[in-house]
Parts: C-alpha cells; sequence; structure tokens
C-alpha cells in the first residue's frame, strides 16, 4: 500500500517533499510553483494524513517501512537518484532515509525538526507523551485532535489561505492511523546519534524564532558533516511563515547539485 503523492510539472531533478504531523500537501502551497522551475516536486502525504490510506498494519507507520515506501515511489518514477525534503515530522523520514540510502539521495533539506534530533531523554518523553495521545486519540477522536496544540488552527504566523487549507485538511486525518502514528513512528524518528554519519549534501533551512529548536541547530552544526544552514525570520513552519528565503535556498541548493543526477 501506497501513500498519495502526486508529482508535480517541473523543470529538473525531482524532489520528494514530506510534511509533519496534523499536516498535508498543503504545507507546500507557497512553494510548488516557485520549485517546478529549477525542478519536479514529489509531495506526498503522511500514512492517516490527506488523501493517505491509513494501514491497518502498525509495522506500515514505522520509519523503516517509511524507507521502503520511499523507494517504491522511487523506482515508480524511474529515477536513479532524486532531492529529498523533509518538514518536522517527516523530516526524521527523510534524513534516515538518506543515512540508509547515500546512493539514491543528490542532496537533502530539511526544516526545524526537535523530534528528528531527540537525545536519549527526549526520545524517552516522546515514548511515554506517544502512548497517552494514542490512547487519548483512539478515545477522543477528532475532538481530541483539535483540541493538540499542534493542530493548524492554532497557528498564528500562517497566511490566512494557506492556514485555512491545512484546517480543512484536518478532517481527512483518521484518528485511529494517527494513533498507529503516533505509537509506531514518533519513537523512533531521531537520528541524533547517526548524523555524524552523513555524506549527502544537506541545507537546513531553520526558522529561528522557534527557540526550543536552537539547540538541536547547534548540534546539527556541530556534528553532521556536509551541512549548510540557512537562517529565516520564521518559527516552526518556516517554508510557509518565510516561503521566499526557503525557496531560494532550496533552488541555490538543487541547481548546485542538479547536473550530478543520472
Amino acid at each position: 500500500m501506497l501513500p498519495h503523492y502526486e508529482v508535480h510539472d517541473g523543470d529538473g531533478p525531482y524532489l520528494l517533499l514530506l510534511h509533519g504531523m496534523l499536516s498535508s500537501r498543503a504545507q507546500w502551497m507557497l512553494n510548488v510553483a516557485a520549485l517546478t522551475e529549477f525542478c519536479r516536486p514529489v509531495v506526498m502525504e503522511l500514512f492517516a494524513h490527506g488523501r493517505s490510506p491509513s494501514p491497518e498494519d502498525p509495522q506500515a507507520y514505522h520509519p523503516d517501512s517509511y524507507l521502503r515506501t520511499f523507494e517504491r515511489i522511487r523506482r515508480e518514477l524511474g529515477v536513479e537518484r532524486w532531492f529529498v525534503c523533509g518538514q518536522s515530522f517527516g523530516a526524521g523520514l527523510t534524513l534516515r532515509y538518506a543515512l540508509e540510502h547515500p546512493e539514491r539521495v543528490v542532496a537533502q533539506i530539511f526544516t526545524n525538526s526537535s523530534s528528528a534530533l531527540a537525545d536519549a531523554e527526549m526520545v524517552a518523553a516522546y515514548r511515554d507523551n506517544s502512548e497517552n495521545r494514542a490512547r487519548a486519540m483512539e478515545q477522543g477522536g477528532h475532538d481530541f485532535i483539535a483540541e493538540l496544540p499542534i493542530h493548524p488552527a492554532r497557528a498564528r504566523r500562517l497566511p490566512v489561505e494557506v492556514r485555512d487549507a491545512l484546517v480543512r485538511d484536518t478532517e481527512l486525518l483518521d484518528p485511529a492511523g494517527l494513533a498507529r502514528a503516533f505509537r509506531h513512528s514518533s519513537p523512533h524518528l531521531s537520528v541524533r546519534e547517526r548524523i555524524g554519519e552523513n555524506v549527502v549534501p544537506t541545507l537546513l533551512v531553520c526558522g529561528e524564532r522557534e527557540e526550543r529548536f536552537a539547540g538541536s541547530r547547534q548540534f546539527a552544526e556541530a556534528n553532521m558533516p556536509e551541512l549548510t544552514v540557512v537562517g529565516a525570520d520564521a518559527g516552526h513552519a518556516v517554508n510557509i511563515e518565510a516561503a521566499d528565503v526557503f525557496n531560494q535556498a532550496v533552488a541555490d541548493l538543487i541547481q548546485r547539485h542538479g547536473g550530478a543526477v543520472e
């Protein structure tokens, strides 16, 4: 079973775009048109989100299963190598993919993701919190989802049209599938102990207003080879709040490395 993904017409190599928890394809509303000038965006929606199915098999939500999913999509596109970009929760998956399959990734982009760079103490907290949230979600359904702090209705710095689109797409969220994601994805997202193995050119577009991510950024800058950081006056959703900065940074990366695509 594959998640929903859409391939946009564009000029250049393929770029996989993967959003975070409670988001959808609307995450990239302010990016896709600009990205098509120099690449072909492949916008994927996580399981239980947007137009994607919600597999009953818990293992489908494990990060390792997502890596196999990425490979299936890459093969369906008929390419040997591509670019990948992960936002928030999605970054934990795309960073892991580049570590496991560096031969398939020309270069990668990620944005603020505390879960992807969580230390052991944070991972333990995520595990406990994820189980509690999963149980509450199974019991409360969409009413519980609406109360989550990360619900897009609570985003105050997003353009109205993007926030409204994200909120509309929360109606498509599947509570049972999200509960499985909290149990089987969230506790396994961190790649903090492995980022020293990175061999892929990497761009972090960092929303510098998100203070809780500052320590993770510093850790990445000190320990991740091949990393370039572009800061922006934005919060967690940097690709939306500072779309022009994000789009230009991604353009520079792809134009710099696009000739390496076979």
